[in-house]
């Protein structure tokens, strides 16, 4: 039989209001237990709570009758006074009452298996508890919503239409079918193949809106990346001072940056060094740098003829910041543009002592994020899982458009295979630990 579980749905602590959820089959008799009658379903009913022959709390009473729920079970809501010892007291009370308290995640686990949402739909659950950017919150309700299920239910079609025609060539050689019938379902899987392939260049948007836009700073020691960072963020993230080789690990901090998350990185001054600390720090920088979204090399400007040399290091799209240029030479800083922007980079100019030039940086750098981030189409991916599992059907779809001609059979198979690999994303089919890791994710009473 299946457990009737509780959890407290609000923040724990001191608040004026606590939400404490209850859901299965033993819903009904608990709220007639604690409330001496059966509230309207789907109706808030003001009631005193009573256990043990003691009042515990008046409070608002919300009960659904299954399937019409969240749960898709009975469940019920107490709104509570938010004081500890009144949620503790209902706790308890619900405990004594045979009702076991609720893993995290198992509320919308409950709601995936009853039908209520599907897998991808629910991981969107916990992205919106999570969302800290207006960004996130739109990407994680469109996700509730069903936005990422859709993409992957056309693609199902497509396979399902393209395995109906290999099956039939298979199945049915001898009856009096449409020459080619195997070749019928080539023109599907092509599409399919076009969208897969978008789709994966495309992977890592929606788990960099997710996750947070990665910005490393780098360059040579005494360039100015910890001055430039503690503006970006606007506190003292990092500590700024003139002796060369201060930071000597990655300074992460997070900021808002166009409505999008980002986590901007201070790192180590490059440069060759005998020092065993320093250079590990080095190290540190150059791995940050090379998983990063966007690089930023900070150059004193000043010194701007005799810097670290960049031409081994950058690559297209890297932006190059010219630093100092209140007391740099303008002839130098106007070279320095010409022959860097040659190279694919984009060159600013700045002086962290100008709150101006501090302004027009960032307000560059939230041009660039939402310019990235932002895209007309749904993001195929959220989460590793999602492109681990479009990798692998792509896989399948490439090998099965080369067996068409061949081996019909085999190309059928790979065919199949490709849509268990999209259907486990939605959690059509999905081995039970993958359904533990992704509840697990969520906190208690959701």
């Amino acid at each position: 039989m299946v457990d009737t579980i509780f959890a407290l749905a609000t923040a724990a602590g001191r608040a004026a209001v606590a939400v404490v959820r209850v859901s299965g089959p033993e819903t009904v008799s608990v709220v007639e237990a604690l409330t001496g009658g059966r509230p309207k379903a789907r109706t808030a009913a003001l009631r005193t709570l009573r256990h043990g022959g003691a009042d515990l709390d008046e409070a608002l009473v919300l009960r659904f009758e299954g399937p019409a729920s969240y749960t898709g079970e009975d469940s019920v809501e107490f709104h509570v006074h938010g004081g500890r010892a009144v949620v503790e007291a209902l706790m308890v009370a619900l405990s004594e009452l045979g009702l076991r308290l609720a893993e995290p995640g198992e509320f919308t686990r409950r709601a995936f298996e009853n039908g209520k949402l599907d897998l991808a739909q629910a991981e969107g659950v916990a992205d919106l508890i999570d969302a800290e950017t207006e960004a996130q919150r739109r990407q994680a309700l469109g996700q509730v919503g069903g936005a990422l299920s859709q993409r992957y239910d056309r693609w199902r079609d497509l396979l399902i239409q393209s395995l109906a025609m290999l099956e039939a060539a298979v199945d049915f050689p001898d009856e009096d079918l449409p020459e080619e019938v195997a070749e019928r379902a080539r023109p599907g899987l092509r599409i399919l193949s076009a969208e897969l392939d978008a789709a994966l260049a495309d992977v890592s948007r929606g788990r960099r809106v997710r996750d947070g836009f990665r910005i490393a700073l780098v360059g040579a020691p005494n360039a100015g990346k910890s001055t430039l960072l503690n503006a970006l963020v606007e506190r003292d993230a990092a500590i700024v001072t003139d002796t060369p080789g201060t930071t000597r690990d990655v300074i992460e901090a997070p900021l808002v940056l166009g409505g999008y998350k980002v986590l901007i990185a201070d790192t180590a001054g490059l440069r060759e060094t005998a020092d065993a600390i320093e250079a590990e720090g080095v190290r540190r920088a150059r791995a940050w740098a090379e998983e990063a979204d966007l690089r930023l090399w900070v150059i004193d400007g000043f010194h701007v003829k005799h810097t670290v040399k960049l031409e081994e290091a950058v690559r297209p799209g890297d932006w190059l910041v010219l630093n100092k240029t209140d007391i740099a030479d303008a002839a130098a800083l106007d070279e320095a543009t010409a022959r860097w922007a040659g190279e694919g980079l984009k060159v600013v100019r700045l002086s962290a002592r100008s709150a101006d030039a501090l302004a027009e940086v960032r307000e560059a750098l939230s041009i660039y994020v939402a310019e990235v981030l932002s895209g007309a189409d749904f993001p195929a991916a959220t989460r590793l899982r999602h492109a681990e599992r479009l990798v692998e059907a792509q896989g399948y779809v490439r090998r099965a458009l080369s067996d068409v001609g061949l081996e019909v059979e085999l190309a059928a198979e790979d065919v199949r295979l490709a849509a268990r690999a999209l259907e486990k994303i939605t959690g059509r089919v999905d081995p039970e630990d993958v359904l533990g890791r992704v509840f697990s994710t969520f906190c208690i009473g959701k």
